[in-house]
């Protein structure tokens, strides 16, 4: 069974890495770095939570 602790570093991590790519692309598509670094802060914070969710979810989920 995975840890909360290790569950919420891996979120963290993740949505680093996820948020610079959506960040990265926005920018490129619309060309204004403020709107790109908008739509990566609320992207980083809503699959944030839904991804600790999601992995607290799968924990309880009995392994065969």
């Amino acid at each position: 069974m995975e840890s909360r602790s290790r569950s919420l570093i891996k979120a963290v991590t993740w949505r680093i890495v996820a948020t610079l790519t959506t960040m990265l692309i926005a920018w490129l598509l619309i060309g204004d770095v403020t709107i790109a670094l908008s739509i990566g802060a609320i992207e980083f914070i809503a699959k944030f939570i839904i991804y600790y969710l999601h992995e607290r979810a799968w924990d309880r989920i009995r392994r065969g």
